[in-house]
C-alpha cells in the first residue's frame, strides 16, 4: 500500500470516529461519545472551566450537558477538513449542537472546532480539542449569530 493510500485510509478512519461521535451525541449515548477521546484528552471547550484534563473529567462534562437537554439533540459538522500524518492528525470544522434545554431555552449557535488526533494502538483518538465562538472585543460578548 502506498503512503497516499495509507493517508486516505487514515482520513476515512478519522471521519468515521467523528461520525460515530456525532451519532453518540444525537443519541445521548455517553459511551459512544467517549469512545472518540484518548484517556489523556485535554479539551478547551466553550463552557467553563478553561480546560478539561483527562477523559474522565470530560465524561462528567458530557453527562451534565446531556442532562440539560430532555428531548432531541441534533449535532451538525460542516466544512470538515482533515490533515493526516503518520501517527498524529488534525481536523477543523464548524459544528452546531441544537436542542432545547430543561428551562425551555433553545440553543443552536455555530462554533469553531479543532481536534488533534493521535493514533493509539492502531486507533485514531482525539488527544486535544478546542471549541470556540468569536467575541466582540468592544462589548466582551460572544457573537452567536454567525453562520458558516
Amino acid at each position: 500500500m502506498t503512503v497516499e493510500d495509507n493517508k486516505k485510509n487514515d482520513e476515512a478512519a478519522i471521519r468515521k470516529v467523528i461520525e460515530d461521535g456525532v451519532e453518540g451525541i444525537c443519541a445521548k449515548d455517553l459511551d459512544k461519545v467517549m469512545s472518540m477521546y484518548a484517556p489523556e484528552l485535554v479539551s478547551f471547550d466553550i463552557v467553563p472551566p478553561l480546560q478539561y484534563v483527562g477523559a474522565d473529567a470530560y465524561r462528567k462534562h458530557w453527562r451534565e450537558a446531556f442532562s440539560l437537554f430532555p428531548g432531541q439533540v441534533n449535532y451538525e459538522v460542516v466544512d470538515l477538513a482533515i490533515t493526516v500524518g503518520d501517527d498524529v492528525a488534525f481536523a477543523h470544522s464548524f459544528n452546531r449542537l441544537s436542542a432545547t434545554m430543561t428551562n425551555g431555552q433553545k440553543v443552536g449557535n455555530w462554533l469553531r472546532w479543532t481536534a488533534c488526533f493521535q493514533k493509539i494502538n492502531g486507533k485514531w483518538l482525539i488527544a486535544h480539542m478546542q471549541a470556540s465562538v468569536p467575541v466582540d472585543l468592544m462589548t466582551g460578548q460572544a457573537v452567536l449569530d454567525l453562520k458558516p
